[in-house]
């Protein structure tokens, strides 16, 4: 734990000079960060392979694009957000100029999960680095052969003063919460997001907590529901449903119930042919042993409370295979729609109208993500209105993620703050005020001791300006 202790104290240091960064050093590291990335993407790929089983398809377009996106947006945009912008000064200090300049926080602490071990680490880590922070990193134990390969491209990318990888269990990210980090970026579930605010709070530390949840899908009545169908089946079990703004449940309209449920089940057959183990090569795997039994106590616990396997569910233990599992005949109090899933079980819920769902949603916590499959725009604009949530997409899912121009976040139970592109800059920045002032300033005339005159000038300071 000492080389904790030096690293740290190695980086407080260099945050000092970091904090003068120019927009060209700080594009160089990143530049140099992409380029090394891009040189390991076989060992990348290997990596995902090893932990979770993914496709290399899968993972080029989650994890390598991710990565090389918002790298290559930071490139392009740094200059114009590190600028000093200026500001209006109200008449009554007409006399002076003000500006905001952006600052470096100093040290930042990411801490990321194992559903995407490479591109929540390294997002994060690009906009620390945008911003002209140090860092350390504790990628997830979950997934041992990406922390290695971070580690990897970390030490041969950047001195150990300016970002460092630590890898180990439980008791490295605590010592690592004991330390004043500036601020700490934590990706994970809410029950480990308060344990991290708790520890925050001890030094008044900046957080953006990237948290979870369960993610609502609305079905409507207007909805296209091929199109619906297509989309909820593929972004709910891409990474196996382990996507923290996956498509939780379904909440349908009872007159299109049965229309939804037919082509979840015509989309999986198509996406799955073969079974389960022939899907193997396509479909992730659960992450580890403790989820898998999860999952399967999961979806056996739904059933004997009265759902129905409307499709899927089959198990392989070995390397950890939960087949797409669509549900009916769910009810609200189904312990499936208690707790976030995480994992490749969709149930669907048949409600009267869309009334009934915004109710259900209003009811429970605020989720990451919502998502709205409707073709009347009123009906978009209702829910819009009348729901609250980290992020809300219209006739598709999860893909809001994708555009660095949006801030991804969440709010209260699933997650504080938000990032990507400039909010990523912003949440690892002090926006400093500055103030100019003159010698000319009219208050001089306001000075002790207060008579009947100035009394009468801060009144009318008061009604006119």
């Amino acid at each position: 734990m000492q080389a904790i202790n030096n690293v740290f104290k190695a980086q407080q240091a260099k945050s000092l000079s970091l904090r003068n960064s120019s927009a060209k050093e700080r594009k160089s590291k990143l530049k140099l960060l992409l380029k090394n990335f891009l040189q390991m993407e076989e060992e990348i790929l290997f990596a995902l392979s090893d932990d979770l089983g993914k496709s290399k398809t899968e993972a080029m377009l989650a994890e390598i694009y991710g990565v090389k996106a918002e790298a290559n947006f930071a490139i392009k945009n740094i200059n114009g957000w590190m600028k000093t912008k200026r500001v209006a000064s109200p008449v009554a200090i007409s006399f002076s100029k003000s500006w905001v300049k952006p600052e470096p926080k100093g040290n930042i602490l990411i801490i990321s999960p194992w559903n995407y071990p490479i591109m929540l680490c390294l997002n994060p880590l690009i906009a620390a680095i945008s911003s002209g922070n140090t860092a350390i990193i504790k990628p997830s134990e979950l997934t041992p052969a990406s922390g290695e390969l971070l580690k990897k491209l970390i030490e041969k990318t950047f001195s150990p003063d300016e970002v460092s990888v630590f890898l180990g269990e439980k008791d490295v990210a605590q010592k690592l919460l004991d330390l004043p980090f500036n601020h700490i970026m934590f990706t994970g579930s809410p029950q480990v997001g308060k344990l991290v605010m708790e520890a925050a709070s001890k030094h008044l530390a900046g957080l953006t907590l990237e948290l979870g949840g369960k993610s609502p899908v609305i079905v409507d009545k207007h909805a296209n529901i091929k199109d619906a169908a297509w989309k909820i089946s593929f972004y709910k079990f891409a990474n196996a449903g382990q996507t923290c703004t996956a498509p939780d449940y379904i909440l349908c309209d009872e007159t299109v119930h049965a229309d939804l449920v037919s082509a979840l089940q015509k989309n999986m057959m198509e996406f799955f042919s073969g079974g389960i183990d022939a899907a193997k090569k396509d479909y992730c795997s659960i992450a580890n042993e403790h989820h898998f039994n999860r999952l399967q106590d999961a979806l056996k616990n739904s059933v004997s409370a009265g759902a129905e396997i409307a499709y899927g569910g089959e198990t392989s233990q070995s390397g950890l295979y939960l087949s797409p599992a669509i549900l009916t005949g769910v009810s609200y109090e189904n312990p499936i729609m208690q707790e976030e899933i995480f994992g490749p079980i969709l149930p669907v819920v048949k409600v009267k109208n869309l009334e009934e769902s915004i109710d259900y949603v209003n009811n429970k916590e605020k989720p990451l993500a919502l998502y709205l499959f409707s073709k009347k725009s009123s009906v978009h604009k209702k829910v819009l209105h009348d729901t609250s949530s980290g992020g809300m997409v219209i006739n598709d899912c999860v893909i809001h993620h994708m555009n660095p121009n949006l801030p991804f976040g969440g709010v209260n139970n699933s997650g504080v703050g938000s990032y990507h592109g400039k909010f990523g800059f912003d949440a690892f920045s002090h926006q400093k005020a500055v103030l100019k002032s003159s010698s000319l300033s009219p208050f001089q005339i306001m000075l002790p001791p207060y008579t009947k005159t100035k009394e009468v000038l801060a009144n009318l300071i008061k009604k006119y300006f």
